[in-house]
């Protein structure tokens, strides 16, 4: 007798999971999709604290069906992830990291998703405990999405549904050289493949938890491998997506999310030798990708930071980062009647600096908050323009 397709794997991959895993397991078996729907593969990457025998102590109870392998440990977390991807048979590949735990209804609800939608990647609601979360492509249920029309590109982590046919399709797996930023890679790869992604946002489905030992897998390693993160998510958009506004769109987030942080007030704390390691570092990929199309989707701090990096001013961006520490506001400068705004970081207008005005120029976004601004400067500029080219093409009366 063959056995029905599970709807979904669960993939767990596991190192030193202990008290975590308790939870997380106790929120797979309280997943109200029913159990021949589900298969749970269970990796125990080496661990000496337990984790393997809860892992089997729990497939001795579950029930749905579930496989654990044990193997000596790989060093991250990729290994254990694909290990399990290749041992799924779902049709749909869930993640889930074993200090975590699902949500209630998670995975029916997830999995009813992607089957309305037709979708091939489901985003679940992610809340935090004890640690942050991401926040901003909460604001509402999408059916149907994708990268670039929505806040998605700023919550790579694998915690996803993925349709296993599209991993299978394209070979997908994650990076194992890759020891931080290889599941933004993995997720990145699969929003820009997919026939659609959806987001649940009324419904928690993901509960990130904090660690009380601090060693969540993503708070760990050096700078460097930060730069190879960004790298490695900069070589696969610029392949995947042709230059223009929509590739500059997706550069914003390895960007902001990962290099910029190199370069904010611990960069004053670093030695010299870390603060020129980090800017031979970063010279490849602003070089390459720090385009001018990426620099005005920026706030103005964010740009002028990351602009003073792409040229290697070192003096410079040292002023910008103390005034930043210090937690000074800049003066907003407003001109063109109020249609346009400033704001007067250090250098703003020093020759001797010879940064362009345009670094400091606020988005209307942020130009909003700066009393005295009046919206609509390029607009009100074009229809202007527009009157006067009618107003001459337009025959005098008679």
């Amino acid at each position: 007798m063959t056995m029905a397709q599970p709807d979904v794997t669960v993939v767990i991959g596991a190192y030193e999971a202990m008290p975590y895993l308790t939870e997380c397991l106790a929120s797979v078996e309280a997943q109200t999709i029913t159990p021949e729907r589900v298969e749970v593969v269970a990796v125990d990457d080496g661990s000496t604290d337990g984790t393997g025998e809860c892992l089997e102590e729990f497939a001795a109870r579950a029930p749905m069906p579930v496989t654990v392998l044990r193997q000596e440990n790989s060093g991250g977390p990729s290994g254990p992830r694909n290990v399990g991807l290749d041992k799924a048979t779902g049709r749909y590949v869930f993640f889930l990291d074993a200090d975590d735990r699902l949500g209630p209804e998670a995975l029916a609800r997830m999995v009813g998703m992607a089957d309305r939608a037709g979708t091939d990647v489901v985003l679940g609601r992610i809340e935090g405990v004890n640690r942050g979360a991401p926040k901003s492509m909460w604001g509402r249920t999408l059916e149907r999405t994708d990268v670039y029309s929505s806040n998605i590109k700023f919550t790579l982590s694998a915690q996803k549904l993925f349709r296993r046919s599209l991993l299978e399709r394209h070979g997908m797996r994650f990076d194992e050289s890759l020891f931080t930023g290889e599941d933004a890679l993995f997720t990145m790869e699969a929003y820009l493949r997919a026939d659609g992604v959806s987001v649940i946002a009324d419904h928690t489905c993901y509960y990130l938890v904090g660690r009380d030992d601090g060693k969540h897998v993503t708070r760990s390693g050096g700078y460097t491998l930060r730069f190879d993160s960004a790298r490695a998510l900069m070589n696969l958009i610029a392949g995947l997506v042709p230059e223009g506004p929509r590739r500059d769109l997706l550069m914003v987030r390895p960007f902001t999310v990962t290099l910029l942080p190199q370069f904010g007030p611990r960069f004053l704390k670093d030695t010299d030798d870390v603060r020129r390691r980090k800017l031979e570092l970063v010279r490849p990929l602003t070089d390459v990708h720090w385009t001018e199309g990426v620099a005005r989707r920026l706030k103005v701090e964010e740009r002028l930071r990351l602009h003073l990096v792409a040229g290697q001013r070192l003096e410079l961006l040292t002023d910008v980062l103390r005034f930043v520490q210090e937690e000074k506001q800049p003066q907003a400068l407003l001109e063109r009647r109020g249609r346009r705004v400033y704001l007067a970081y250090p250098h703003f207008r020093d020759r001797a600096a010879d940064i362009p005005d345009s670094v400091y120029l606020a988005s209307p976004r942020e130009a909003r908050a700066v009393p005295g601004y009046r919206a609509g400067g390029a607009d009100s500029l074009l229809r202007r323009t527009a009157r006067t080219a009618r107003r001459l093409l337009t025959p005098a009366a008679t």
